[in-house]
């Protein structure tokens, strides 16, 4: 949450010349309802069931796309990359609270305690270091999409 995926995604599809999906858009696009609609009414295990179904949906019919998920896709969903390369958007948790405002903490259900997030970012930080095929510190777009890039057309 808050590490710049949806912004660094859209930079670099557009000078890739490619696509943009992020998981969390797609999943509201496919239900007609908000992620907090989700959590809210039907609790947490029923947006992972939709967020399971999403990345079937993505790994069978979805190719040459940068794609971001939501942050608990990689904890719960760890055959991710079976989908393509994983990047690790690493930024640490008091860079993540000055990047988002209000309306961004009202979207992210699992952010509204802060405290609680702070736990689930460190449990999640080790689960993202373990899966990602690479790590890239999140200081800076420019620097970010470039090495991403360079990552890229060393793996083709």
């Amino acid at each position: 949450m808050g590490s710049g995926k949806s912004t660094v995604g859209r930079k670099l599809a557009k000078e890739l010349k490619t696509y943009f999906i992020d998981t969390d858009v797609l999943i509201e696009s496919f239900e007609n309802r908000t992620i907090s609609e989700i959590f809210d009414k039907e609790g947490e295990n029923s947006f992972r069931k939709l967020e399971k179904e999403c990345f079937e949906w993505i790994k069978n019919h979805v190719t040459s796309t940068i794609i971001s998920v939501g942050g608990g896709l990689p904890v719960f969903v760890p055959e991710i990359k079976e989908a393509g390369f994983v990047i690790y958007l690493k930024v640490e948790f008091e860079e993540i609270l000055k990047r988002m405002d209000n309306n961004e903490i009202k979207k992210r259900p699992l952010f509204r305690d802060k405290k609680k997030a702070y736990e689930l970012f460190l449990k999640r930080d080790k689960i993202y270091e373990k899966l990602a095929d690479i790590i890239i510190e999140n200081k800076n777009l420019n620097a970010t999409v470039s090495k991403i890039k360079d990552y890229y057309a060393d793996k083709r």
